[in-house]
């Protein structure tokens, strides 16, 4: 199961023509989360330090009934566009930035980690935009700054999350709150 995960992984960061199947991978994360539901384990914020870029991602599809999410199929993000997560310890918050062609747009914003359910909630409260690495705009989103205010005492519920079942030294994989499944490799 992690074998598949970091080779998927590998074939992203690394830019690799040899990556398994969308299935294998998406069979592979649902294992991953399987096993950790079972296990019961617990991560710490700390593990998530770092520069993430995204590899893999599903859908899901909308559907009249309530018998829970239905996954889209899997799929890696191509090699010219680049996603980054990156989550830091000196303000415990997180930068989402998309490259693309030279262009960087980040969003940043707080987070809080919720240990016994490995739940990272976060709101993206910034917003920069780049021109190969040279800052051209920067400002709060909306009522980004009100948000950041209130943001630790709003209830997880209201916001968005990850709540991630798979972090290792090489990878991270979770689930979004609209069900819909991610795995990052580390950069």
């Amino acid at each position: 199961m992690n074998n598949i995960l970091n080779q998927a992984s590998q074939g992203v960061t690394k830019n690799l023509s040899s990556k398994p199947t969308p299935d294998k991978v998406v069979e592979a994360l649902l294992l991953a989360e399987k096993n950790n539901r079972q296990k019961q384990q617990s991560y710490q914020y700390q593990q998530l330090i770092g520069k993430w870029r995204l590899c893999f991602i599903t859908g899901t599809q909308k559907t009249r009934q309530k018998a829970g999410v239905i996954l889209g199929a899997g799929k890696y993000i191509p090699p010219f566009v680049k996603i980054y997560l990156t989550y830091s310890e000196a303000n415990i918050g997180v930068n989402n930035t998309v490259n693309l062609a030279g262009i960087n747009l980040t969003l940043t914003g707080p987070v809080k980690f919720l240990s016994p359910k490995n739940i990272l909630a976060f709101d993206f409260t910034r917003i920069n935009l780049g021109l190969f690495n040279k800052n051209i705009y920067q400002s709060y989103l909306g009522k980004g700054q009100e948000k950041e205010m209130k943001f630790q005492q709003e209830r997880v519920a209201k916001q968005a999350f990850f709540s991630y079942f798979l972090i290792t030294e090489e990878i991270l994989a979770a689930r979004g709150r609209e069900g819909g499944l991610a795995l990052w490799g580390k950069e």
